[in-house]
């Protein structure tokens, strides 16, 4: 019950929903054992068993109530028998029962009505405290996830928090109110026979836990196991081009057909002993039912203790008793799957993240002298990506890093953006350390634009105002036109308003591109990193975006990782690195002459 108390802590903002709820349930519960109840003088109409009560009885008190409301009924069909007959009299009893259930199912509307307010008002506040929780999450949290995963808790554990959500409620408003109602219109009655009552709750009670204990530990494989097959599912999509290439379908095919097949046991184990619960509760309920009848028609036809009328609606308040006790029943089942998918949501809400804004942090709002990074080391698991790592980047300067695959160069990147934390040493900003600037502040500063052209299944225009939410139309041409993508945005058939596809799969690989740096021009940030930005292109795309980074890169400070290395000849400063250590750094004539590493990283690639 922690998790759900945490949880609960979400309905705060709908307590009036709770409380009016609460106010229709009480209501229902007690019109619902009025319904019953109002039987009895109906009855004794129609038995001829009403005693003749003349004289108006007397309330005496609440432990009298059973005898009050007797001798008051009796008394109100003895006064309109003799008014107006038999018939008036059953006439008037059958508009009374069917008012109390009308009343009762009304109540019951209204509780549920209310009640969805505050459910789906929980699912909302959820999913969107998930979605920003996700968004927050440093990139390193990610590396070892499984997106399916993610996607499964924000989606079907959520849904499975908010119908556990609902029986929770259930639990400890509707249903118990609706048998201690019961309860007491039973003890007025007959408390001898009630006896029999508290005997089946108990041993319901005991015999349903036996069954449920497990429950919470399949419920849990059962969300772990939907949350891998959606990552497959996630991945394969992702992935197509290469499953097809590859011939690859049946591999992921087992894959996915062993996780369904793991899915289909545990879910089966789950809802075999769940659907356990109602019939045994009912067997038991009908097995108390039937020491009712035996004892209670000894009372009717042996010892003429109780009147026939009376009898029969006992009956039907024991048989009222059963459902509200199946409900508990289910609803106990319910919150225990519920506590399963409540504990792996509250997993994401509750993780740390390894990179926060420190609470006296600065907001850093231009750029004026230079970068400077400080003997940084780093490292992603056990060996350091970068050893004793220290540059220097003036205000207007483009560095260029390059090295062989795995020296380090995109790991800088990752650390200036702050995705990750340096080991030790330091990153600073005209002097002030990246970690006592707020995210916020610094990722204004830096303009990304990555090897993978990442963009969104939405228009270029919206594509765009990523990089600037509320720019103007003629300040998307302006960025595409610098970003050499105009050419080909003003031939699409509704322009900047063309949807772009899922990841953009509707253009080329330079398009993608073009339209990356696009949206960097568009942020227009004093500086500005190119992670391998050209790298994934052909000559002729390569040309294009090459001419759209120099447009882009000019006055501005530019950190360019570069794989090919005819697109860095230009850089004031190209820094050669190597298993995270600097080893060359100068201007590309400079190093050309040194004929060191540089030197023959640009024979191989001269030679390819």
């Amino acid at each position: 019950m922690n998790y759900f108390k945490k949880i609960l802590d979400y309905a705060r903002p709908y307590k009036k929903y709770a409380v009016l709820n609460i106010i229709a349930n009480v209501f229902y519960a007690f019109f619902g054992t009025m319904a019953f109840v109002s039987l009895m003088p109906m009855l004794k109409v129609l038995f001829g068993n009403g005693e003749k009560v003349l004289v108006k009885p007397t309330y005496l008190g609440i432990t009298k109530i059973g005898d009050y409301f007797e001798q008051f009924s009796n008394f109100y069909i003895t006064q309109r028998i003799d008014s107006s007959g038999e018939m008036s009299a059953l006439t008037i009893m059958i508009v009374f029962v069917i008012a109390t259930f009308l009343l009762k199912n009304l109540f019951g509307y209204l509780a549920m009505y209310f009640i969805t307010f505050l459910r789906n008002g929980v699912l909302k506040d959820l999913r969107n405290e998930l979605y920003r929780k996700t968004v927050a999450l440093p990139v390193s949290h990610y590396s070892e996830k499984r997106k399916g995963d993610t996607i499964a808790r924000i989606t079907n554990d959520v849904l499975e928090v908010q119908h556990s959500f609902l029986s929770i409620l259930e639990l400890i408003v509707r249903e118990p109110l609706m048998i201690l109602f019961t309860i007491i219109a039973m003890l007025a009655i007959s408390p001898k026979l009630t006896l029999f009552v508290f005997i089946f709750i108990p041993v319901s009670g005991f015999l349903i836990s036996k069954i449920g204990k497990s429950l919470k530990s399949h419920s849990d494989k059962v969300q772990r196991e939907q949350g891998y097959f959606l990552s497959l599912l996630e991945e394969t999509l992702g992935g197509l081009k290469i499953i097809k290439g590859f011939n690859a379908e049946k591999i992921f095919s087992k894959r996915f057909e062993d996780s369904t097949m793991r899915f289909f046991k545990s879910s089966n184990t789950l809802l075999n002993r769940q659907n356990l619960a109602s019939p045994t509760s009912e067997f038991l309920g009908i097995a108390v039912i039937s020491i009712l009848l035996w004892y209670g028609g000894s009372m009717v036809l042996v010892d003429k203790t109780l009147p026939a009328e009376a009898f029969i609606v006992y009956m039907g308040l024991a048989y009222n008793i059963l459902t509200p006790a199946k409900a508990i029943s289910k609803a106990s089942y319910s919150v225990k799957r519920g506590n399963a998918a409540a504990e792996r949501v509250l997993e994401i809400l509750e993780t740390k993240s390894s990179i926060i804004d420190k609470p006296d942090a600065i907001v850093k709002e231009d750029f004026t002298n230079a970068m400077r990074i400080n003997n940084i080391s780093f490292k992603y698991d056990q060996e350091n990506v970068l050893q004793n790592f220290s540059l220097e980047i003036p205000k207007g300067h483009t560095v260029a890093l390059v090295g062989q695959s795995g020296s380090g160069k995109s790991t800088i990147a990752n650390l200036v953006t702050r995705f990750y934390d340096v080991n030790t040493g330091s990153i600073a900003i005209d002097g002030i350390d990246i970690k006592d600037m707020t995210q916020n502040s610094l990722r204004g500063l830096l303009g990304l634009v990555t090897q993978d052209s990442i963009l969104f299944n939405d228009t270029i225009r919206e594509n765009l105002r990523i990089g600037k939410e509320n720019a103007t139309d003629q300040e998307i041409i302006t960025a595409l036109k610098i970003a050499n993508a105009w050419e080909f945005v003003k031939e699409l058939p509704k322009t900047i308003d063309t949807n772009i596809g899922d990841s953009g799969n509707k253009l080329s690989g330079g398009q993608k591109q073009r339209l990356s740096i696009a949206r960097a021009v568009l942020k227009n940030p004093p500086i500005m990193i190119l992670d391998e930005a050209t790298s994934a292109l052909d000559t002729e795309s390569e040309r294009l975006v090459q001419n759209a980074l120099e447009n882009m890169m000019k006055n501005r400070t530019s950190i360019v990782i570069a794989h090919r290395l005819s697109t860095i000849q230009n850089a004031d400063t190209i820094v050669v690195l190597n298993k995270g250590r600097i080893v060359e750094q100068g201007k590309h004539a400079d190093l050309l002459a040194k004929k060191g590493m540089y030197y023959s990283l640009v024979e191989m690639q001269s030679l390819a």
